[in-house]
């Protein structure tokens, strides 16, 4: 993907290559018919809170789907919220509207028990006139019977109903075909050590433009005190001490129970699509907040998306309470499950703190770019495997064979071992902070990868 970018003059430059995103596959469709059922079943596993109420998810879930060697990142968008004064019609054509903008493919999802409904009729107005990739599918069709009635959505004027039960899983693995058909071809990514991609992300209101602003040195993006003002991801190129950086400048994401109708409840997916392309994420927490559900669930997503992160305590000059020693274990006891990312504490509106965040970010982007002698690694773990026995089954015991680094962006290290299912997630870990206590790889998660003897 090629993207235009700015100096600090605001001068346009030459094009700039970027990692491509993963395709989102969107999933819409009015309360209750099963999206988050449906995304559940697609991803594998239980991601979605599933229950037989209307409007039970409310907020963005999503989930990196793999088929047949193609990938893709589905999202759950959450059904219609009703409400007695407000325009149904308007918050359809909202949020379908943005759906068609940001999404790579929409799966129109309705009940083939319910038949069609209002609401199905003012979301297939708009989508009989999109250009955009659609496919209509009929869940809760458990049976013969049932499926045979899916022929009634042929009326909707969008091409032929794709009947699943995505509760028992039929038809489900025709419909990944289907998606896999319509999804965009991915350019290769490119590697480019010149030039670093930081994406700043965070939930509405925590600074992510002021901070842009305070580092750029100039209003390169509208800062408001209304949650949710920065709608797209802007991109911007800058220099700092002769090495190029491109920030990529996301809209928030709501926590859960708030997201309004319309462009906020998309603005997930450019979020998700800006995480996809960047090196490192600059995660914002509040210092009057610290540490919400919904910090962690980003913070979940930059992990899965093996992308470098620092942690920046925001608006720490409004901060009352804490010292900084007890944010840093209280932080840290949050987000244990990347005990690798760095904790800055700054304050965006004063420039406090800024100085620190754009050396910690090329030292986290080095960290990404290591690249470790195969001896040198295979020595680590040997010495690992003297101090600590790997775990055995049946008699079996696991045998680490041989241990090299394959990548890098993520470092990606790949161990040879006589039987894979041998391997313990406790184990796994264990070598990896082995990796950590020998290398350091501060700010990015790495990536194991186990394979047995003659495997290629």
């Amino acid at each position: 993907m090629k993207t235009a970018h700015y100096t600090n003059s605001g001068q346009e430059e030459s094009e700039v290559e970027t990692n491509a995103p993963k395709p989102i596959v969107a999933i819409i469709g009015r309360q209750n018919v099963g999206k988050s059922t449906l995304l559940n079943r697609l991803a594998g596993k239980r991601l979605a809170i599933v229950a037989d109420l209307p409007g039970t998810t409310r907020d963005r879930i999503f989930a990196d789907v793999s088929w047949q060697g193609t990938g893709f990142t589905l999202v759950d968008t959450g059904g219609l919220e009703f409400k007695a004064d407000s325009d149904i019609t308007q918050a359809v054509n909202e949020q379908v509207k943005t759906a068609i903008i940001d999404a790579d493919v929409i799966i129109f999802l309705i009940d083939v028990k319910d038949g069609i409904t209002s609401t199905d009729l003012e979301i297939a107005d708009l989508l009989r006139t999109s250009q955009k990739p659609l496919l209509l599918v009929a869940n809760k069709a458990d049976n013969d019977r049932l499926e045979s009635e899916s022929v009634e959505f042929f009326t909707l004027g969008l091409g032929e109903p794709l009947p699943i039960s995505a509760y028992h899983g039929r038809g489900t693995n025709e419909l990944l075909d289907k998606i896999s058909l319509l999804l965009p071809a991915v350019p290769p990514a490119t590697t480019k050590p010149d030039i670093m991609k930081l994406a700043i992300v965070g939930r509405p209101n925590v600074g992510k433009s002021m901070l842009l602003n305070a580092l750029a040195g100039g209003e390169r993006a509208i800062v408001s005190h209304i949650p949710g003002t920065t709608r797209d991801a802007i991109d911007t190129k800058l220099d700092f001490n002769e090495q190029g950086v491109l920030f990529i400048d996301t809209a928030g994401i709501r926590r859960r129970g708030r997201i309004e109708t319309g462009i906020e409840r998309y603005s997930v997916f450019r979020t998700l699509k800006a995480i996809d392309r960047a090196d490192i994420t600059l995660l914002l927490l509040d210092a009057t907040e610290l540490v919400t559900a919904q910090d962690m669930h980003i913070a979940g997503y930059i992990q899965q998306a093996s992308k470098g992160v620092i942690l920046l305590v925001n608006k720490w000059d409004i901060s009352e309470g804490l010292t900084k020693e007890e944010c840093t274990k209280y932080i840290k006891s949050k987000f244990k499950f990347m005990p690798y990312a760095p904790l800055l504490f700054i304050s965006a509106k004063l420039g406090q703190g800024l100085d620190k965040v754009i050396k910690q970010a090329f030292g986290v982007y080095q960290e990404r770019f290591k690249r470790i002698p195969t001896a040198e690694v295979n020595s680590v773990i040997q010495q690992a495997v003297s101090t600590h026995n790997p775990p055995q089954k049946f008699n079996r015991r696991l045998k680490l064979l041989y241990a090299t680094q394959a990548d890098v962006n993520p470092p990606t290290f790949v161990f040879f071992i006589n039987d894979t299912h041998l391997m313990h997630f406790s184990f796994q870990r264990y070598l990896e902070n082995s990796l950590r206590r020998a290398f350091g790889f501060e700010g990015t998660p790495l990536q194991l990868v186990f394979k047995t003897r003659g495997e290629k």
